[in-house]
């Protein structure tokens, strides 16, 4: 599974909220600067080509949907950013949201308690 850029990213966060749509339902959930139709049907192609989509045909157009899950691309490139930021630790992880004050005292409890659960 390939890294997808940040704006395939953002397209693929699209079709996981409308789980199929056409590229100009695609576009109209832009907020901002939105690319131009034929850009963006152009990086939907890609995401095909990577393997990320894949499209039902009617007639001459195209309506798209994931064929990657949010949770396994979410694992995949979660388990990689761990391994190359925080030397395979979840240690360093959770260390580095206390620090930067991202995460609370009642946070870090509640993780706790989610672990000991399961053991």
């Amino acid at each position: 599974m390939q890294k997808l850029t940040n704006k395939e990213e953002e397209i693929m966060k699209v079709l996981w909220k409308l789980e199929k749509a056409f590229v100009k339902e695609v576009l109209a959930e832009f907020k901002g600067d939105k690319p131009h139709y034929n850009t963006l049907s152009t990086m939907i192609r890609n995401l095909e080509d990577k393997g990320y989509v894949a499209h039902n045909a009617f007639g001459n157009t195209h309506q798209y949907y994931p064929l990657v899950s949010k949770e396994a691309y979410r694992k995949k490139f979660m388990n990689s950013a761990i391994e190359d930021y925080f030397n395979n630790s979840y240690k360093n992880l959770v260390s580095f949201f206390a620090n930067e004050k991202k995460i609370s005292v009642e946070e870090l409890k509640e993780i706790i308690e989610l672990i000991e659960k399961k053991k």
